[in-house]
């Protein structure tokens, strides 16, 4: 047993090292100069795409849909989850998807601008879950500051320890927002995106393994099918 653990934790560690190495990793100014410039011409272009009517409609105001929290993770990004996130996504994003981290921004999305969602979102090849795993006391205070409020078992498998951080922030949501969701106001939604297929649910997919605090498979994709039924109805109703 203790031989199968002490494997484990390697692993996670060896999964740690890319995105929390000891010593730090440098970057390249010419690269980034480079860089710039596509981003500036990629706005450009965005900019003649949309035109100006788009951007006065911004303007007006905010009432995004969903309030996600989700990674910094580079690979995580809302193209994923809307074709038109601009006013419908209040994105807060920060390393473990987690709200103690972040909870002044998640409690604005829900409190002021009134999401009637709070989609929480873990991601499979997580670096911030492979180092909560392990050990991560030589990495910079404030980095460890923010892994020491992700609580997962030393040595868990990376994706056991994505879904269990997943399920403590809609505990954490529940805790904070469960008035609204008795309600009726709010929908706390836990999910997966894995991009490296780690659930066999399909590369890509997005997972939902929570709904409201309630975990079991069966009873989430009721509770989502039940949901998706009352849109309906409501859209035909009008």
């Amino acid at each position: 047993m203790f031989k199968k653990q002490l494997t484990a934790l390697l692993a996670a560690l060896a999964l740690a090292a890319p995105a929390f190495a000891d010593e730090h990793a440098h970057g390249d100014a010419a690269a980034a100069q480079k860089f710039i410039q596509e981003i500036m011409a990629t706005n450009s272009h965005y900019d003649k795409v949309k035109g100006p009517k788009f951007f006065q409609e911004l303007a007006k105001g905010q009432h995004p849909r969903a309030t996600v929290v989700t990674c910094s993770d580079s690979r995580v990004h809302t193209n994923m989850l809307d074709k038109t996130p601009e006013g419908d996504l209040f994105m807060v994003r920060d390393i473990g998807n987690q709200i103690a981290t972040a909870k002044g921004s998640v409690e604005y999305g829900v409190n002021h601008l009134a999401s009637s969602l709070l989609l929480i979102i873990g991601h499979s090849k997580c670096g911030a879950i492979a180092a909560a795993s392990g050990d991560y006391s030589k990495l910079e205070p404030a980095i460890q500051k923010e892994l020491d409020t992700i609580k997962i078992d030393k040595g868990v498998e990376n994706i056991e320890g994505v879904k269990t951080n997943v399920n403590n922030q809609v505990a954490a949501a529940m805790e904070e927002f469960g008035d609204k969701v008795k309600e009726g106001h709010l929908l706390v939604i836990g999910a997966v995106y894995d991009f490296a297929d780690d659930m066999k649910q399909g590369a890509g997919k997005l997972n939902a393994i929570n709904v409201n605090g309630e975990t079991d498979p069966a009873k989430i994709k009721e509770a989502l099918a039940s949901k998706a039924a009352g849109e309906h109805q409501h859209e035909h109703h009008e």
